[in-house]
C-alpha cells in the first residue's frame, strides 16, 4: 500500500470460519456395527454406520415452528429434543464427522445448527425495553486445499478449549420505550427472534407456536407482561433476577470488550483498558428509578452493601411536577439550557460574593439546592424550567457520587462503576459525578461508566442461557462495528431498527430531505454555569454540554471466535497498533478531509462496480450520507465509539459500503492489474536469476518498495500510470530506491541471509510475508521475494486479508494468482504443491512425487480482517497457527508497517518495508522506506 491509502477499508463484518461443533468425546458402541451410537454426555444420537460411512442422520423430520424437532434416525424412537430455555437443542439434519475417522476426537459438523446461540433475551423496564440477540454469520465454504493443508502442517485442532460449540456471529443491542411495547413484539416476530433467528432451519412461519419455546427475561416487565408475550408470540419468559444479571453484564462487558470502561472529566472521555485479572473487587452503582451500590467480589459473587432511594426516579417524578415534562429526555434537553444560580444558595450568597477560603469552598460553590427560592417571594411559574431541571439534577448527581465514594472508602475499592437508566450517556451527568468522586476522594477513586451501560441487565439474562459459552471469551473476539441500521434521531428512537437494506437506504433519504442531522443535539452552556455543594465545576471545554445517547454510540459485536492475538508480539499488554494519534485535532482533521473529498470518486467506483444499475446508484448516495453522518458524529467527539484510532476510522468506511451492500469496489481494477503484471514476471525472474546474490537479495528489497507504490487508491498512483507500462514504472521506481533509507537495516538483513566473513549464512525456519496490494505489488515484488527465500530452504507464508479492502490481495485471491505464476517458474511451483496451493489441472508436472514432497512449501492464509491496517491482537486462528514457528516476520505496506505497527516489537526478526511516492507534512517526501530488523 502506497500513497496516503486514500481510499480506506473494510471490517471483518461476515467473517466466518467453518463452524463447528465439538461434542466433548464421542464414544461409539461398537456392539451394534449397523447403528452405531455415539454418545454425547446426556445426548444420544443414534446414526447410520457411522464407522464406515461418516454419517451421524439417517433421516429427519422436523415438525412445528421455533425449532421443536423430533428426530427419527435408525430405528423408530419416541425420543425427542425439546426447546428448554438453558438446554439448546441440536440441528442434527445433514451432520456429519469432519476429517478422518482416525483423528482421536473427531469433530462433528452441524451445518445447520443454528439454535444453540441464536438467543435473544430481554430487559423490560418501566421506561424502556432493552434487547440483545444474537444472530448467525452467514456460511462460507472453507474445504478447499488450501484450508485443509493449512491445518494439516500447523496443527489447528477442530476443537478449540471449549467442549460446546461457540459460532461466529453477531451480537445486537436494541431499545424500545416500553409503551410501544407492541412494536417491540412486531420487531421479534418480523426477525423470528423468538424461534431462534431468521437464519434457524427449524422455523416455519406458517405454523403456530408449540407454546415450548421460551425467552430469558428480567426487570419488573418481565412479570408485568408475560401473559402479553405468550399471546402474541406464543413464548414463555423465563425470568432472571435482576441483580444476578446486572452483575454478570457488567462484568461481560469489562472483560470481553475493549475500551468499554471510561472516565468522564471537564467534558472529555478517557478510556481505560482495565487487565481482566485486576478487575475485582469493584463498586457497581445502578442508578435507575432508585439506586443499588453493589460491591462485586468476581463471577458470581457480589454484595448489594448500599442503595438510595433518591435516584432517576426522583428526578423525573420531581422534575415532571415541577417543569410538567412528559419525557426523562426532554427534561435532560431542558437542563443543559439552564442556570441554576437563580435558584441554588451559593456560598457567595451568604457571605456577601466572598469565598469561604478557611474551609476551601468558592463564591461559587453550591451550600444549598433550591436553597434560594426560601427568601425569595415567588411562584413555582416564575422560576425558568431549564434552571429548575439544571439544579435538580446537579443535586441528585451530586449525591449519588458522594454516596458511592463514602461506600467504595467504606470497603477500600479504588474503582467506582456508574450504570444504569439515569445516566444515559448524558455528558453532564457523567460530569457532575466525577468531579463528586474526585473532590471527595481528593482524586484517589475514580468514576467510570461503561458505553453499554444501558445494556447490563439484559446482557445478563443472555449470559444465563447454558452452554452458548459467552461467559470465558476474550477481548480479541469482539469486534465491534457502528452500522447504520436504526431509526434514531436525536438520542430518540422513532420505531423499530430497521431490517432490509431498502429500509436502510430508506432511511438516509428521508434524513436528507428532512435536513435532520444523525448527532443528538448540542446545546451551548449557559455563561457563568457554577459547581455543586463542596466545590465548583467548571463547564464542559469547549463551551457545550451534550448529550452521549446518540444513536450510533451502541454498535453490534461481532462475535469471531477464531480470532487470537499474534503470538509473535514481544509484550500484547503493551501493544498498540495504531502509530497515528488521532487525539491531535490536526490529525484528525486531515484524516477526515481526506476522507470526505475522496468520497465521491469512491462513490463512482461503487456504482461501477456493481455496474451502475438505478439501484446501484441508490445505494452510492445512501452509503455516501450514512458514511458522512459517522464522520460528522466522530468530529464533534471522536471518543463516541470507543478509542479512536486510524485503523478504526479506515474500517468504519468499509464497514458502510458493506452495509449498503458493496463487497469489492476495486474488483475489476485488480484483475487487470494481475493480469498485466503476471504477463510481465518471467521476463523479471530471469533478470533477477542472472544477478549476483548480492546484487539480487538488493533488488528484490528494492522491488518491493518500487512495485508497492501501485496503490490504485492513491491519485498519485493514478497519475503515474499514465506514464508507462507497469513494468517500465516499476523499473524507473526501482532505479529510484537509492540508499541509505530513512531506517536502513538492509546490511543486518544481507549478513543473515548471505553470511559474511567467518559467519556462515542463516536461512530462516518459516517466514510471514503480510502482503499489500494486489497486481505489481504482491506479483512484481512480494512473489520474487518469497522465491528467494524459498531457493534458501524457508518456509513462506503469505499473509493476505480476509476480505477485500481497496485493492489490498486477498486471501481468496492468491492461490489463482500462484497458480499463474508457477506456470513459469519451477520453484514456485514446487512450493505452491507442497503448500496445498495447486490442483493437478492447474499445473502440468513434470516433476516426481519425492521431488515435490521434498520442497519447502509456500502457503497462503487469512489475517482475519478486511483493512489495509491490521491490529495484531485480533487475527485469525491459522494465522497465529503459522506464527508460532516463524523466525521472520515481513510487514509490507503504509497500512501495515507505519499506520500500523510501526513501533510493534516481536519476539522473532521482523522486516518493514514501504515505499511512499507523495509524502504528507510529518513524513518523507518521494520514497520512504522503513526497514528495521527488530
Amino acid at each position: 500500500m502506497a500513497g496516503l491509502k486514500e481510499d480506506p477499508i473494510l471490517g471483518i463484518d461476515g467473517i466466518t470460519i467453518k463452524e463447528e461443533l465439538e461434542i466433548g468425546k464421542p464414544e461409539i458402541d461398537k456392539s451394534r456395527e449397523d447403528h452405531p451410537v455415539l454418545e454425547t454426555g446426556g445426548a444420544v444420537i443414534k446414526g447410520e454406520s457411522l464407522i464406515n460411512n461418516r454419517s451421524v442422520i439417517d433421516k429427519v423430520r422436523e415438525e412445528g415452528s421455533c425449532g421443536q424437532v423430533e428426530r427419527d434416525m435408525g430405528p423408530p424412537t419416541s425420543n425427542s429434543i425439546h426447546r428448554s430455555g438453558s438446554r439448546p437443542q441440536l440441528d442434527l439434519s445433514k451432520a456429519a464427522i469432519e476429517g478422518t475417522f482416525e483423528e482421536r476426537d473427531p469433530t462433528i459438523l452441524l451445518p445447520n445448527q443454528s439454535d444453540d446461540i441464536s438467543h435473544l433475551a430481554l430487559d423490560i423496564g418501566g421506561s424502556l425495553i432493552k434487547l440483545v440477540y444474537f444472530s448467525r454469520h452467514q456460511d462460507r465454504p472453507t474445504t478447499d486445499k488450501r484450508k485443509k493443508t493449512v491445518k494439516e502442517r500447523f496443527g489447528i485442532s477442530n476443537g478449540n478449549r471449549r467442549s460446546y460449540p461457540i459460532l461466529g456471529g453477531r451480537l445486537h443491542f436494541v431499545k424500545f420505550e416500553t409503551s410501544k411495547i407492541n412494536e417491540c413484539l412486531d420487531f421479534i416476530s418480523s426477525k423470528q427472534l423468538h424461534c431462534g433467528g431468521m437464519d434457524s432451519h427449524s422455523w416455519h412461519s406458517e405454523t403456530s407456536s408449540n407454546g415450548n419455546a421460551v425467552i430469558k427475561a428480567t426487570g419488573g416487565g418481565a412479570y408485568k407482561f408475560a401473559d402479553l408475550f405468550k399471546e402474541r408470540l406464543g413464548v414463555s419468559l423465563d425470568k432472571e433476577d435482576e441483580m444476578d444479571c446486572l452483575v454478570a453484564g457488567a462484568n461481560f462487558l469489562l472483560k470481553a470488550i475493549r475500551h468499554e470502561a471510561f472516565t468522564h472529566m471537564e467534558g472529555q472521555k478517557e478510556f481505560v483498558q482495565i487487565d481482566q485479572n485486576d478487575l475485582f473487587p469493584y463498586l457497581l452503582v445502578n442508578i435507575g428509578s432508585g439506586v443499588s451500590m453493589i460491591k462485586v467480589d468476581g463471577d458470581g459473587k457480589f454484595e448489594r452493601v448500599s442503595g438510595t432511594n433518591v435516584g432517576g426516579g426522583t428526578y423525573w417524578g420531581l422534575g415532571r411536577l415541577l417543569t410538567k415534562c412528559k419525557s426523562f429526555d426532554e427534561l435532560l434537553e431542558l437542563s443543559q439550557r439552564g442556570d441554576n444560580r437563580t435558584i441554588d444558595m451559593l456560598v457567595g450568597d451568604i457571605y456577601g460574593g466572598m469565598d469561604y477560603s478557611k474551609i476551601g469552598l468558592s463564591a461559587s460553590t453550591i451550600a444549598s439546592s433550591f436553597g434560594k427560592t426560601i427568601s425569595e417571594k415567588k411562584e413555582l411559574t416564575d422560576y425558568r424550567p431549564e434552571d429548575i431541571s439544571l439544579s435538580l439534577l446537579r443535586m441528585i448527581s451530586y449525591n449519588i457520587g458522594q454516596i458511592s465514594y463514602l461506600n467504595a472508602l467504606r470497603f477500600g475499592l479504588k474503582r467506582i462503576f456508574f450504570g444504569g437508566f439515569f445516566i444515559r450517556g448524558h455528558a453532564y451527568t457523567m460530569d457532575t459525578i466525577s468531579f463528586a468522586v474526585h473532590f471527595w476522594s481528593k482524586g484517589e477513586a475514580q468514576a467510570m461508566f461503561l458505553r453499554h451501560e444501558g445494556f447490563l441487565g439484559v446482557l445478563g439474562a443472555f449470559m444465563s442461557y447454558e452452554k452458548h459459552g459467552l461467559d470465558d471469551l476474550m477481548v480479541h473476539q469482539l469486534v465491534e462495528r457502528f452500522p447504520m441500521g436504526a431509526p434514531y434521531t436525536g438520542g430518540k428512537i422513532h420505531g423499530p431498527p430497521l431490517g432490509n437494506l431498502n429500509e436502510k437506504i430508506s432511511w438516509m433519504e428521508k434524513f436528507v430531505q428532512k435536513g435532520t442531522e444523525i448527532t443528538a443535539p448540542v446545546p451551548m452552556a449557559p455563561p457563568g454555569t457554577t459547581g455543586l455543594g463542596g466545590f465548583e465545576v467548571p463547564s464542559s471545554k469547549g463551551g457545550t454540554l451534550r448529550s452521549d445517547a446518540s444513536a450510533l454510540n451502541v454498535g453490534v459485536l461481532h462475535l469471531v471466535p477464531t480470532l487470537e492475538v499474534f503470538p509473535q508480539l514481544a509484550d500484547p499488554k503493551m501493544y498498540e497498533p495504531n502509530t497515528i494519534d488521532l487525539s491531535d485535532h490536526n490529525e484528525l482533521e486531515y484524516w477526515f478531509t481526506v476522507l470526505s473529498e475522496h468520497l465521491s470518486d469512491l462513490v463512482d467506483k461503487a456504482v461501477a462496480s456493481e455496474g451502475g444499475t438505478d439501484d446501484a446508484k441508490r445505494r452510492g448516495d445512501a452509503f455516501a450520507r450514512a458514511f458522512s453522518a459517522h464522520l460528522a458524529r466522530l468530529m464533534e467527539e471522536p471518543a463516541a465509539y470507543g478509542k479512536l484510532g486510524l485503523a478504526n476510522l479506515l474500517e468504519l468506511r468499509e464497514e458502510c459500503l458493506r452495509e449498503f451492500q458493496f463487497v469489492d469496489v476495486y474488483r475489476s481494477i485488480k484483475q487487470r492489474e494481475n493480469e498485466a503484471s503476471l504477463a510481465v514476471l518471467p521476463g523479471l525472474l530471469a533478470e533477477l536469476d542472472s544477478m549476483t546474490e548480492e546484487t539480487r537479495l538488493l533488488t528484490l528489497i528494492e522491488g518491493v518498495l518500487a512495485a508497492n507504490i501501485f496503490d490504485w487508491g492513491s491519485r498519485a498512483c493514478v497519475e503515474l500510470y499514465h506514464k508507462g507500462t507497469i513494468i517500465e514504472i516499476y523499473r524507473m521506481s526501482r532505479n529510484k530506491m537509492q540508499r541509505p533509507w530513512r531506517v536502513d537495516d538492509f546490511d543486518v538483513f544481507k549478513e543473515r541471509m548471505l553470511g559474511s566473513g567467518d559467519k556462515k549464512p542463516r536461512p530462516h525456519k518459516r517466514a510471514l510475508l503480510f502482503v499489500d496490494n494486489s497486481g505489481a505489488d504482491v506479483v512484481l515484488g512480494m512473489l520474487p521475494l518469497a522465491r528467494e527465500l524459498l531457493q534458501r530452504g524457508t518456509e513462506v507464508v503469505l499473509v493476505a486479508n480476509s476480505l477485500p479492502a481497496l485493492n489490498d490481495v486477498t486471501a481468496m485471491e492468491l492461490p489463482d494468482i500462484v497458480a499463474e505464476a508457477a506456470k513459469h517458474c519451477d520453484i514456485l511451483r514446487r512450493a505452491a504443491e507442497a503448500g496445498g496451493l495447486l490442483v493437478d489441472a492447474m499445473i502440468n508436472t513434470s516433476d516426481g512425487s519425492k521431488e515435490n514432497s521434498s520442497s519447502v512449501p509456500l502457503m497462503v492464509v487469512e489475517n482475519g480482517c478486511g483493512s489495509p491496517c491490521i491490529d495484531l491482537r485480533q487475527v485469525s486462528s491459522e494465522l497465529a497457527a503459522a506464527a508460532k514457528d516463524a523466525d521472520l516476520i515481513i510487514l509490507e505496506g503504509m497500512g501495515r508497517a507505519l499506520h500500523t505497527n510501526f513501533n510493534a516489537r516481536f519476539k522473532c526478526e521482523a522486516l518493514k518495508i514501504l515505499g511512499k511516492w507523495h509524502s504528507r507534512r510529518q513524513h518523507l517526501a518521494s520514497f520512504e522506506v522503513l526497514s528495521s530488523l527488530s
